[in-house]
């Protein structure tokens, strides 16, 4: 006999989400960003858009677009690792804008 009353959101999120998550290239590259890219990373910067085969990276600052610049290779690398091989990304665009 299972127990009646409330439940962890958390709980119910969690078997719901997976089936209405969007199914695009960059939803699944937004789902494994802090994954790949690292807790501090993720904190400054979000995948805002895909263009073709080209991730555009909004930053929290112009320090950040830099240092992300000069990571791109291990970023692709990690997300490679992650992702399903037609999300691959072929190169990064970084800037500075409001992330989602």
């Amino acid at each position: 006999m299972s127990e009646r009353g409330p439940r962890r959101l958390g709980m119910s999120l969690g078997r719901v989400t997976p089936d209405i998550a969007p199914a695009t290239p960059l939803a699944r590259i937004q789902a494994v960003w802090e994954e790949a890219a690292g807790r501090q990373v993720a904190s400054n910067a979000s995948p805002v858009a895909l263009r073709e085969d080209v991730l555009i990276v909004a930053c929290s600052s112009a320090a950040w677009a830099q240092e992300l610049e000069l990571m791109q290779t291990q970023l692709a690398a990690a997300l490679a690792e992650r992702l399903p091989d037609e999300d691959r990304i072929a190169s990064f665009r970084f800037r500075v804008g409001e992330r989602p």
